[in-house]
């Protein structure tokens, strides 16, 4: 860990000792705060730390994480084999909101990066929005309304982004089927595009590796 971050690490705590959770993974700082303060510490962050810019807003579906298995030729663990299932347990048992916003900030003058993580209910996803204090967030957090249904409160025109008008549900949603619930296609008789339940059979993608065996990666010398 370099002088200079020692250094944020020890302003961020001392500033937001009871506003805010600290963490430090692989060299990376992560402010974990609760929705009520996600305003008063975001406008902290740009006035007092110069983190001036939103990088990045995304939201995060935690439904089933690390726990979801499903049976390969190649592995019995299924894709939760990168999942270390301990750390989940834990962090299950001390955010058990399904639903997160994170916020990837950068200070240019400093040139630093922070990462801002905001949890909210599964029932109705909400949090207040950042338009305010950076301007940025505003097709970020339509995205994230539009994709994962998570409202921004004081979002100047919260509409869909990437999804049709009519489309309903919200498709980044780990509880929204791969399928999709309708298609859409031209009806020469109608002389219109109509939609349709989807005639999609559901079914389970798995990857296809090619080995020589179970241990060779197939990269030769």
């Amino acid at each position: 860990m370099t002088e200079k971050t020692q250094t944020l690490i020890t302003a961020l705590q001392h500033r937001f000792a009871e506003q805010a959770t600290l963490q430090l993974t692989f060299n990376e700082i992560s402010l974990e705060v609760a929705a009520e303060n996600l305003l008063t510490v975001a406008t902290a962050l740009r006035d007092e730390f110069k983190f001036e810019q939103l990088m990045d807003l995304c939201g995060v579906d935690y439904l089933e994480y690390g726990q979801a298995d499903w049976e390969t030729k190649r592995s019995s663990a299924g894709f939760s084999r990168g999942v270390n299932k301990g750390s989940h347990q834990k962090q299950q048992d001390s955010h058990p909101e399904r639903f997160a916003v994170v916020y990837h900030l950068l200070s240019i003058e400093k040139n630093q990066r922070l990462r801002l993580c905001v949890y909210t209910s599964d029932q109705l996803p909400c949090v207040d929005s950042v338009v305010e204090i950076w301007n940025s967030a505003s097709w970020f957090e339509r995205e994230a309304f539009d994709l994962f249904g998570i409202v921004f409160n004081g979002h100047p025109d919260l509409r869909r982004l990437l999804t049709d008008y009519g489309f309903i549900g919200h498709p980044f949603r780990k509880d929204f089927p791969l399928i999709g619930e309708v298609e859409m296609r031209y009806d020469p008789d109608k002389g219109r595009v109509i939609y349709q339940p989807v005639s999609i059979e559901a079914r389970t993608l798995v990857p296809r590796v090619i080995r020589h065996d179970n241990h060779d990666t197939g990269c030769e010398d």
